[in-house]
């Protein structure tokens, strides 16, 4: 790979470039696109001070990336196609305003507005208390800036931008977790990749849990609007959720006051390890769709808040390692990775958009393909080997 490497932030060497960009040179050509650019700067201001932003675009897709907050993306755009929702929480929120302990752990919900942020490390879903541990919802990693962020700039065939970005999750007397994870855009592309690897920097075995909350709004989500996942089980996470199991794969209008519901799907994949999720608007034109690896991503969940525009009308499509219970009912039924000292836990995914019939026709026909003639099982009532629901 001809690369060309650029250092934004470094704390152990005390480099920060505030602000910056790159775009095409002489000795940076990407025969793909003569429009990519690499631009970024921290913002000022409200709860939003000292929040880097690291805006990417491959002269078709742009992503704007938040490394103060987990590496999260915050938002993004394909042509006249906007990848966001509209949060209640306007604007990137730095960590130091985020307190988790608040609502009664729920504080996370406090800077919750990204296309994409991940949950975990050491735990994600409800709060609670876990073997004396006070866990919080969703754990830290969303509220951890990387200590290192890189770019480079790979000039080899139709060229590609790579935002690279390190993460320690670390406590005294607890799990020593180091999150690398690369984000790669390819020019002229409309989809981009993430590869994460969480190393294991203790001297003992740790459970890891990491789910990629994954949050798409208009112009894909609206009434009648469908999701699709091949999978050999749904089950829904609660009653609330039962309630819709009937029609779950569509969605509805904005309701005020809408409770939420999520459904938890069991993939399948294809036969190098793939599987694949869409959400499509209502006219069958525009799709977002979510592509991942279920060796080490062997969970889905469909998170529906379909709730009035103003108080959040989302969407989430979430693979992760296991599924969003607490931490000590999934590691009753085996679902918590375990990474042993030095090693590391590999994920990868893609966030793909599709702006024609014809792409979004392609997504769903890779779907059946996918789910063949084997009809998933559809549990009306939440199951225990899935939910605690299920076990009361």
């Amino acid at each position: 790979m001809a690369a060309a490497s650029f250092l934004l932030t470094d704390v152990d060497s005390g480099t920060h470039i505030d602000r910056g960009e790159i775009t095409p040179a002489p000795a940076l050509r990407m025969s793909g696109s003569n429009r990519w650019s690499v631009r970024w700067k921290t913002l000022r201001g409200g709860v939003s001070e000292g929040v880097q932003v690291v805006e990417l675009d491959n002269g078709r897709m742009s992503l704007s990336v938040l490394p103060t907050r987990g590496m999260g993306i915050w938002k993004g755009r394909l042509g006249d196609l906007p990848l966001e929702w509209s949060s209640p929480v306007e604007r990137p929120v730095h960590p130091s305003f985020v307190n988790l302990q608040d609502r009664g752990g729920l504080g996370w919900l406090h800077g919750f507005n990204e296309l994409l942020c991940r949950c975990g490390l050491s735990f994600m879903g409800p709060p609670g208390t876990d073997r004396g541990e006070e866990l919080t919802l969703h754990g830290r990693i969303a509220n951890l800036p990387a200590h290192r962020v890189e770019v480079q700039i790979d000039t080899s065939g139709t060229g590609a931008i790579e935002l690279i970005g390190v993460i320690d999750e670390c406590s005294m007397f607890g799990p020593r977790w180091r999150l690398t994870s690369t984000l790669r855009l390819e020019a002229g592309a409309s989809r981009c990749s993430i590869t994460d690897e969480v190393t294991n920097l203790g001297g003992q075995s740790a459970e890891l849990s990491l789910l990629y909350h994954i949050n798409i709004g208009r112009p894909f989500l609206e009434p009648c609007a469908t999701y699709a996942v091949p999978c050999r089980d749904i089950s829904p996470r609660d009653p609330r959720a039962a309630e819709g199991i009937d029609a779950c794969y569509v969605y509805g209008a904005p309701i005020p006051g809408f409770a939420e519901q999520a459904y938890y799907h069991v993939p399948l994949a294809d036969s190098n390890g793939w599987s694949t999720a869409v959400l499509a608007n209502s006219s069958n034109n525009a799709a977002f769709a979510v592509h991942f690896q279920t060796r080490h991503l062997p969970a889905f969940t469909v998170w529906k808040n379909t709730i009035a525009e103003a108080d959040g009308y989302v969407t989430g499509l979430e693979p992760g390692t296991c599924f969003p219970n607490f931490r000590g009912f999934e590691r009753q039924h085996g679902r918590l990775a375990i990474v042993k000292p030095g090693q590391s836990y590999r994920t990868e995914l893609m966030l793909e958009v599709v702006d024609t019939e014809v792409a979004v026709r392609q997504l769903y026909d890779r779907v059946k393909d996918i789910q063949g003639h084997t009809d998933p099982t559809v549990h009306r009532q939440p199951v225990a080997k899935f939910s605690p629901a299920g076990a009361k």
